[in-house]
């Protein structure tokens, strides 16, 4: 089935890394996995898992309310620890912790409330599940052999047997998810550990789209994968068809108290200009605390974002990736009837230059003040257009995280691309 529209359109989308991983503050699952905390240690943190600030409307408002169009929150990590009351495996938040109750289905009805989809996470993996370590990987990454989590230590034998039987317990957590939940995405996780035909990806894709053939499925589901998805560094060319950049406003993916190295607004507003001057998506990542509050110092951020999204709607919404690399030094984005660009300046611009515009310009202005811009044309010599300067603009009108450009061209957009006359 074709991409669903509404996927391609989103432009920012909010990741959740919530697990009992927030309690003491540890790196999520991958704490006991590399030794960095007893596994025993790790676990007890169960015990202050109280989502006892949880509200998942004030969620939802608040994601709306920066612009946002989707979130994903992280229903199993690669510990184990579901987030709803599963009847498969034992290891869930209701039964093991303060929470004492399911927190997806407040989290997906507060988010249709407020018109956004609901995404969920879900780790292939699951480094606590006693069959998980039962067979070696089959053509994916060599190192995960190296983890008693992962797979059969000391000369023990594979099990295949007991492999599927956990595929078993896999495919029912995911048909709970999207029996009770109805996810417009299934962002997966941990498919480097196995093999796409060791994962029995085929079954499970269809499960999943005879239930809704409108799920969006990330890459990590391999050749069934709808989407790109890279992390944490921006692509220097966009990846082929769909993607988004999933990147954390700190340096954790969950709530790290020790983490303090916050990303400025400035930042955060130049990786979504990046990103959707490359036609992708920016998919930032909170990390709500033990008892489900989303921290001041994130929240901030994010609402600072959302400042900038509104001040330069026409620059976001409906439009599609912007000029190549090099016509403009800056991320840039364009109407969705290519008459108009929006080039993203950074500091205080001076006067702007546009290579290869073989259009005319009929019209440029700041996005937000609707300050006129003067323009003209210099040079140029048969099919190779001149350069197009268009006048910086004044101090007023300088926004201080990043000044978008409106240019309305005369006709469709034509750009040349040669290397000049031999």
């Amino acid at each position: 089935m074709a991409m669903q529209p509404w996927f391609t359109e989103a432009k920012l989308g909010i990741f959740l890394h919530w697990g009992i991983y927030a309690v003491d503050g540890t790196l999520e699952s991958w704490a006991f996995y590399a030794d960095e905390v007893p596994h025993d240690q790790y676990m007890r943190q169960a015990d202050g898992f109280t989502a006892a600030g949880y509200d998942p409307k004030a969620w939802a408002e608040l994601f709306a309310r920066v612009g946002a169009r989707y979130a994903v929150l992280t229903s199993r990590h690669h510990d184990g620890v579901a987030l709803w009351d599963t009847a498969h495996g034992d290891l869930n938040v209701v039964r093991h912790t303060p929470a004492g109750r399911d927190l997806l289905g407040p989290y997906a009805e507060a988010l249709r409330e407020h018109g956004l989809k609901v995404g969920f996470y879900y780790s292939h993996s699951d480094w606590n599940h006693p069959l998980y370590p039962s067979v070696r990987s089959q053509g994916r990454a060599p190192w995960v052999n190296e983890s008693r989590w992962v797979a059969p230590q000391d000369g023990a034998p594979d099990d295949e047997q007991a492999w599927q039987r956990y595929l078993d317990y896999r495919d029912a957590q995911v048909g709970e998810l999207v029996d009770r939940f109805h996810p417009d995405l299934l962002w997966f996780d941990g498919e480097w550990e196995r093999s796409e035909q060791q994962w029995r990806l085929a079954p499970l894709a269809e499960r999943i789209l005879t239930a809704d053939p409108r799920t969006v499925l990330n890459a990590r589901m391999l050749s069934y994968g709808d989407y790109a998805t890279p992390e944490q560094g921006l692509p220097m060319r966009a990846p082929d068809g769909p993607w988004e950049l999933c990147l954390t406003i700190n340096d954790s993916w969950g709530f790290r108290q020790s983490d303090t190295n916050f990303k400025s607004v400035g930042q955060l507003v130049r990786y979504f200009a990046e990103t959707i001057g490359l036609g992708g998506n920016l998919l930032l990542d909170v990390g709500p605390t033990a008892a489900g509050v989303i921290p001041a110092e994130q929240v901030e951020r994010l609402e600072g974002l959302g400042a900038w999204i509104a001040r330069h709607a026409d620059a976001v919404w409906g439009t599609v990736a912007g000029l190549p690399a090099g016509h403009h030094y800056g991320p840039s984005t364009r109407s969705a009837d290519g008459r108009t660009l929006y080039l993203v300046c950074f500091g205080s611009p001076g006067e702007l230059a546009v290579k290869g515009l073989r259009t005319a310009v009929k019209r440029a202005y700041v996005l937000g003040t609707g300050a006129e811009l003067g323009h003209r044309v210099t040079g140029g010599h048969g099919e190779v257009p001149g350069v197009t300067w268009i006048d910086g603009p004044r101090d007023a009108d300088v926004d201080p995280h990043a000044t978008v450009i409106a240019v309305e061209l005369d006709g469709d957009l034509d750009l040349y691309d040669g290397q000049g006359r031999n």
